[in-house]
């Protein structure tokens, strides 16, 4: 039998036919990268292949870095090997690596969800006999509500923190779930002040055409007083920060799929939680790996043992590869 196209080694997921790596942990000399979190995208690599839409942050969080782009749905000859990026609707720019070789054909999914946020290019399932997967919230509890529901619920706290003279302070990753959040928000309510990490973040995608309402930078010059009515988004780290006390009277608010599990939403200590997430929830997992038609499924990261153990019960040719690739934590890194 031969080799496997794909295999999973200390460095990460390798294409030794090709002399390639997708999405590797320890430094390579080349890299085929999903999307711009720092799970996925690390300093140090000899040679970066990532989309266009994704280079520009890329460039952004690591530097002057040689990097080659690709746009979706385009095909690259690597050593013999075609490889393409197709949407992955995780986040702007985020994708899904084919490579195939003589008719075998493997998809790195990286990071992703399958419902379309009105922001990144829209989830599109590829057929393949070999479908590597997340498992972040691979377990039946999590089930997302329509964007439009937790729309509704968000703007409803922030309006009551406004009328009760409160600054309402939400909690989000600066890279895709900030600027979802902020496409679901009413600026009719009051104004939106951005954290430093997210205002940078939006302006490099407004470059790229991304539609956003307006923000205001929230520097530390920034007078609060000037701001009534105001919503705050920061990273999570900086909700409780001393930059974040000065805007008085708040309440505080955290974005996350793992808002859906009580216990986490204790432990955050937050006013209020909303269930939102740039992952697949168990729904869109199984979706998406029945779409690819793979019979063979490989499960990086999540709640991979439970995950796989369905799978197999289901029929698939499902296993555990253990990878240094994080969930929604790590994205905000």
């Amino acid at each position: 039998m031969a080799d496997p196209l794909l295999t999973f080694t200390e460095h990460g997921i390798y294409c030794a036919r090709g002399d390639f790596y997708i999405d590797p942990w320890r430094p390579v000399d080349r890299a085929l990268i999903t999307h711009g979190h720092a799970d996925h995208a690390r300093w140090g690599m000899g040679q970066y292949l990532a989309t266009d839409l994704a280079a520009p942050v890329m460039r952004h969080r690591l530097g002057d870095i040689p990097l080659e782009t690709i746009r979706y749905g385009e095909v690259r000859d690597i050593g013999g090997v075609s490889v393409s990026f197709h949407p992955a609707g995780h986040v702007p720019g985020s994708a899904q690596i084919r490579v195939e070789y003589r008719g075998e054909v493997w998809v790195a999914s990286g990071d992703y969800k399958v419902v379309d946020d009105g922001l990144s290019t829209p989830f599109e399932p590829v057929r393949c006999d070999h479908f590597i997967t997340e498992s972040t919230f691979g377990l039946p509890v999590f089930r997302w509500k329509p964007q439009a529901e937790v729309a509704a619920d968000l703007n409803a706290w922030w309006a009551a923190c406004a009328d009760a003279g409160q600054t309402a302070v939400l909690g989000a990753y600066a890279l895709g779930k900030a600027q979802r959040l902020l496409s679901m928000l009413d600026p009719a309510i009051g104004p939106i002040l951005c954290h430093t990490a997210i205002e940078n973040t939006n302006a490099i995608l407004r470059d790229q055409g991304l539609r956003l309402p307006d923000t205001v930078h929230a520097t530390a010059e920034v007078d609060p007083k000037a701001h009534p009515r105001a919503l705050l988004l920061a990273p999570p780290s900086a909700t409780d920060s001393k930059w974040a006390a000065k805007f008085g009277a708040r309440q505080t608010g955290f974005a996350s799929g793992w808002m859906a599990l009580r216990g986490i939403r204790r432990r955050r200590s937050q006013d209020r939680g909303f269930v939102i997430s740039d992952h697949a929830d168990w729904n869109g997992l199984l979706w998406a790996i029945e779409q690819t038609g793979a019979e063979n499924i490989y499960v990086t990261h999540g709640y991979t043992e439970i995950f796989a153990r369905y799978l197999n019960s289901a029929g698939w040719n499902a296993q555990v590869i253990p990878t240094q690739f994080g969930g929604e934590e790590e994205d905000a890194a």
